[in-house]
């Protein structure tokens, strides 16, 4: 269950309050009028069911937020309801709910945040994969893949693919491009002191390099890796399994791919170094379009199933039938009422 509280201006509040009334899963509808301020105007509050958020929240940020309202979405942690709503709630969980697109959003959003931060993880990250390359340590390289924090910034790239956004893919490419090479640098600079200090581990000079190997030559199962681990992440992301993504972390070859290349261009090997950017670039690019595609097959599925709704199709007709009411009722009334109206 969600609480949703929203802020609009008077003289959308009665109208919202009528559209609001006739969905099933509001509960709990509570108007102050005139009671907000910053902004100004009415304050309303509900209870919200998951499973019926949807179309809602769809009709707030039409109504209200594109008006100059707020919107502040919370999820509920318990509610003591009656027995009906308690066999309600059984019977949607049992069943699997539709995301709740505006939280899936502002969830992938999130990770589109790019502070010094993000750039500092992926610097550390790369430098933790150097030295499980260096060393063949697998334990280290996953290490490296949960720290990286590129995840983030490739959902949030793919986001705004999919609604067509520029400021974010933008900003989302720039961000992976800056870190990576950032990552990428410290990794050389890191190999070049290691190699003339004279600590290279002798497996490694002596070209028994199994890890890097692995990194360095890109095949199809690479891309195969590339598209599951993407399905993963954006239904993890989707349906809020925060489990699931660990997996995904550790299965695509991203920072290993960006500490590969700074560490064989340390090396002279630049065959590894192609190769390495190449599993960058097909990791990335994977990710990027899988993450778009999955999120608008998502939406269709869903919105096609809501359509087909016996719940949502009821609502609509009698948000539609309170809408004629209400026009028809300002038309007949006198000036005075229709502005009370």
């Amino acid at each position: 269950m969600l609480h949703v509280r929203v802020v609009c201006p008077p003289l959308s509040a009665g109208s919202l309050v009528e559209s609001l009334a006739a969905y099933p899963g509001v509960r709990n509808l509570v108007v102050l009028p005139g009671a907000a301020r910053r902004p100004a105007g009415d304050a309303v509050q509900f209870d919200l069911r998951t499973a019926a958020a949807n179309p809602v929240l769809r009709e707030l940020r039409e109504r209200c937020a594109s008006a100059g309202g707020t919107v502040a979405i919370e999820h509920v942690a318990a509610a003591i309801t009656t027995p009906a709503d308690q066999h309600e709630d059984v019977r949607t969980l049992d069943s699997e709910a539709a995301p709740i697109w505006e939280l899936v959003d502002a969830r992938i959003r999130s990770g589109g945040v790019y502070p010094p931060s993000f750039y500092i993880l992926l610097v550390v990250a790369g430098l933790i994969g150097a030295v499980g390359i260096l060393t063949n340590s697998q334990i280290l390289i996953v290490g490296a893949m949960v720290v990286g924090p590129e995840y983030g910034a490739i959902m949030a790239t793919a986001l705004g693919f999919n609604k067509k956004e520029a400021r974010p893919v933008l900003a989302g490419l720039s961000a992976l491009t800056l870190g990576f090479a950032a990552a990428s640098v410290a990794t050389l600079l890191f190999g070049l002191i290691i190699r003339w200090s004279g600590h290279t581990p002798a497996p490694y000079a002596a070209g028994v390099r199994p890890v890097a190997d692995f990194i360095n030559s890109p095949n199809l199962f690479s891309v195969v890796v590339a598209v599951l681990a993407g399905v993963v992440g954006v239904v993890s992301l989707t349906q809020a399994r925060a489990n699931a993504l660990i997996g995904v972390f550790i299965s695509v070859t991203t920072i290993p791919a960006a500490a590969a290349i700074g560490l064989s261009a340390a090396y002279v090997d630049w065959s590894a170094v192609g190769g390495s950017a190449v599993q960058l670039l097909v990791n990335v690019i994977v990710l990027i379009a899988v993450g778009a595609a999955g999120l608008g097959l998502q939406r269709f599925i869903w919105h096609a199933r809501e359509a087909r709704s016996p719940a949502t199709s009821v609502a609509g007709e009698r948000r539609v039938r309170d809408s004629r009411y209400g026009k028809a009722h300002r038309r007949a009334a006198g000036p005075r009422e229709r502005n009370r109206l």
